[in-house]
């Protein structure tokens, strides 16, 4: 991978010097992984940060006995994760799964922390990303009395907005599986496939099973449904 189309992947490295964009990508080491496979388990958390070159990945949380799975996040193209474990070093009931074939670059923590105190400007643009991911955990919160469409389309325009493909039909997301938005969404699975179905009956979503995509194809619509008041 060229160091321009790294940069240009990954807004976390788009404040980096080229210097430390052509090390970082000296030292990577690529990944791939199977639609279901395990990409990170729960006792592997803090030996690196991973980056999502191509795919989907869902971040799940284990409670009690491990039965008990939830999906707490989901990352696309561009994205990253890991980055927390290496810096608090706490351990971790959660986690990653590729939803789909997906592509991966890691770099290990050591490396990483070098990296974060020799470039400052890399430093400064990892913590504006953490607080930009603080703020929407909050905005998660509060939309926690809303009702099941609003939070649920509030999900798709975000992953639309994060990590969608433009195409002649709209946004392209990946065809999440049901029960993975109703988790992310704090809804039910049956809410979930109801209010899908609505949306495309509506025509503002086209869900293509056979292309594994959901085709957002008005996004201004959904985002103006997504505000809506109750």
């Amino acid at each position: 991978m060229q160091t321009e189309v790294f940069s240009e992947l990954f807004p976390l490295l788009a404040a980096a010097n080229p210097e430390t964009l052509d090390w970082l990508l000296s030292v990577a080491t690529e990944h791939e992984y199977p639609s279901g496979r395990a990409v990170l388990m729960e006792d592997a958390w803090g030996n690196a940060v991973y980056f999502v070159v191509s795919g989907w990945v869902k971040v799940r949380r284990h409670s009690g006995t491990g039965e008990d799975v939830s999906t707490l996040a989901i990352l696309g193209r561009g994205d990253f994760f890991g980055e927390m474990a290496i810096l608090d070093e706490s351990p971790r009931s959660t986690d990653v799964i590729a939803l789909s074939n997906v592509r991966l670059m890691s770099i290990s923590a050591q490396r990483f922390i070098q990296t974060l105190f020799k470039d400052p400007q890399l430093h400064h643009r990892m913590l504006q990303l953490m607080v930009r991911r603080l703020r929407q955990t909050n905005f998660r919160f509060q939309l926690r009395h809303q009702p099941p469409a609003i939070k649920l389309v509030n999900t798709l325009v975000s992953l639309g907005e994060n990590y969608g493909q433009t195409s002649g039909s709209g946004v392209d997301i990946f065809n999440i599986p049901a029960k993975d938005l109703a988790d992310v969404s704090d809804i039910s699975t049956e809410e979930t496939s109801k209010i899908l179905e609505k949306l495309n009956s509506k025509g503002w979503i086209q869900i293509n099973p056979d292309q594994q995509v959901i085709h957002l194809v008005n996004l201004k619509q959904l985002m103006q449904l997504a505000t809506k008041k109750p």
